[in-house]
């Protein structure tokens, strides 16, 4: 392993796991990193997106090259995964419906 790829691998590493980190601390609690924050505008939704993009990365990254082994779907898989978990960030930034009141 050459020393570039270590250091690749050591920054995708810390990618997911700052996602991961950052997907939890929404999901669970509803909190979002400052940046985000003024965008953000359902968090809990944003937190399950980037739990599901951080899944999703890792297996295409991680599990990817075992592709040639005859686990040919995985990085496919996870790159849906990711893509999926990047829409549901974007309906997080998205206004929900608003409140109707029933005739009654």
């Amino acid at each position: 392993m050459t020393v570039m790829h270590m250091y690749l691998v050591v920054a995708a590493v810390l990618a997911v796991l700052l996602l991961t980190a950052a997907g939890g601390a929404a999901a669970a609690t509803g909190w979002v990193m400052p940046g985000a924050r003024g965008r953000v505008l359902r968090p809990r939704l944003w937190g399950y997106g980037a739990l599901l993009g951080a899944v999703g990365m890792a297996l295409f990254m991680f599990l990817g090259p075992l592709a040639e082994a005859g686990l040919s779907p995985l990085p496919v898989i996870g790159w849906l995964m990711f893509m999926a978990g990047l829409g549901l960030q974007l309906l997080a930034r998205r206004p929900g419906r608003a409140a109707t009141r029933s005739a009654s």
